[in-house]
């Protein structure tokens, strides 16, 4: 056979592609890299992370198997003989339904995705099918197939070999018909950290999105993922962490903070990769020193006190996740207590408070955080840090209490300024980044821009 190019070929059925493969031969026989992670990549494949190979070998002519459509990603090849190969989209999904068909040899393969029902012809004897797939076959997992009759009036397939005269097995004759059949739903995204203030703004980002507070997914317990079934998803938001900042400085407190920053986030990261999922992880300008007038995401970690290293190391490991997005943000603001609501409530009780006036930053308002996240997810942009806060100029705390006064209808002169070290003297607290601002422009090239920080402020205000 004349040798191909390396090719991919787009199909009728999203995400099902046809591949042309380089067959080599001589007088021996033939050669071929039947699969070859890194060149198929580079043209377009999905890395799918095969974990298992299967070969279906088939006597006789007129063999017909299917239509099938398993809870992983196949790669469907030959290695003898041929087949016409029949695909049908038995997801969720405006594509419910699609037919593709195709004659395999051993020249060409196909990437056939999660649910796509797949079945075959063979047109030669002794014809040698593989396969591999991304997940291990499991009987919990065998009770998520979803089939499809080889005689469906809808799909209409023309078979070269009439059915009445091809082998097939009785459970293929059982199967339903198109009307019949319950269609795959897709894979979804846990969101861990549901009750804290991200998490309750990720309810509205990602309404179709499963949520596990901690009840369920403790990072500081010694087997956080008990009762998680990562088969159900493809991506994991990890809103979760230890925050006591000045807690962290403690003994307990420290210990705390290790065991969810770090040895939860590793148990984490590790799942990711075993299981193929996209890591989300949610970080803090905690990792920098704020000795520079702002950092960017390739700035190197230089955190000062317990909390910020925790983060560090956070980070650090979620790196090595493959498919990896750390959400880097700053002075966070959302439902329940925080500095905003804090401000707001003096002022009413008629407290003139004073203020740090030498640490600066941006606010990083939920919603915003959460349309960002959000944003990354639809759009898969190159995988790595993203810092992410509300856009605007940098501010102190004590110009933001200002506005929060005036914002409510009180006198912002109410608000006094003091320094970092003023205020905490006499105190045991952790060290503070004196310049928390992080540059956006990474996450606005990628497409999003958050609203400005003042205007995000006036708009919390009004909804309080």
């Amino acid at each position: 056979m004349a040798a191909k190019q390396l090719a991919l070929r787009e199909t009728t059925i999203p995400g099902l592609v046809l591949l042309d493969l380089p067959v080599h031969g001589d007088n021996r026989g033939w050669f071929k890299e039947n699969w070859q992670r890194e060149k198929m990549v580079a043209l377009g494949l999905p890395d799918f992370g095969p974990v298992q190979n299967n070969i279906s070998f088939n006597d006789k002519t007129g063999a017909t198997r299917g239509i099938h459509a398993e809870p992983w990603d196949k790669f469907v090849s030959v290695a003898t003989g041929k087949i016409f190969g029949a695909w049908v989209d038995l997801r969720e999904g405006d594509s419910f339904g699609a037919v593709f068909t195709a004659e395999l040899d051993p020249s060409t393969a196909i990437f056939v995705p999660r649910g796509v029902g797949n079945s075959y012809q063979t047109l030669a004897d002794d014809t040698a099918y593989v396969y591999l797939v991304n997940d291990h076959w499991s009987a919990e997992a065998q009770g998520e197939y979803t089939f499809l009759n080889l005689e469906d009036e809808t799909a209409a397939i023309d078979w070269p070999i009439p059915l009445d005269r091809a082998e097939r097995s009785e459970k293929d004759l059982a199967h339903p018909r198109l009307a019949d059949v319950v269609p795959m739903k897709p894979k979804r995204t846990l969101v861990i950290g549901a009750n804290g203030q991200l998490g309750t703004a990720l309810r509205s980002a990602l309404p179709d999105a499963d949520f596990a507070a901690r009840d369920r997914v403790d990072l500081a317990s010694a087997a956080p993922f008990d009762g998680i079934r990562w088969a159900d998803y493809d991506t994991v938001v990890n809103a979760a962490a230890y925050t006591k900042v000045d807690e962290a400085e403690t003994e307990t407190g420290r210990r705390d903070a290790w065991a969810a920053n770090v040895a939860g986030v590793a148990a984490l990261a590790r799942a990711a990769v075993e299981h193929g999922l996209t890591l989300v992880h949610v970080s803090s300008d905690y990792v920098f020193d704020g000795t520079e007038q702002s950092y960017a995401e390739t700035d190197a970690c230089s955190p000062l006190g317990v909390y910020g290293q925790t983060k560090a190391a956070g980070d650090a490991i979620v790196s090595t996740v493959p498919r990896h997005y750390i959400v880097r943000t700053s002075w966070v603001i959302g439902e329940g207590g925080n500095f905003v609501r804090t401000m707001a409530s003096l002022a009413e009780r008629g407290i003139d408070p004073s203020v740090v006036d030498d640490q600066v930053g941006r606010l990083s308002f939920t919603d915003d955080i959460a349309a960002g996240i959000r944003h990354l997810l639809e759009t898969r942009p190159e995988h790595g840090v993203y810092n992410l806060t509300n856009e605007g100029p940098s501010m102190s705390w004590c110009e933001i209490a200002k506005l929060v006064y005036e914002g409510t209808g009180h006198d912002p002169a109410r608000v006094s300024g003091v320094s970092t070290e003023e205020y905490f003297a006499g105190k045991r607290v952790a060290p503070r980044p004196l310049n928390s601002t992080l540059e956006l422009g990474k996450l606005e090239a990628a497409g999003f821009t958050p609203r400005d920080a003042r205007e995000a402020l006036t708009a919390y205000l009004a909804e309080a």
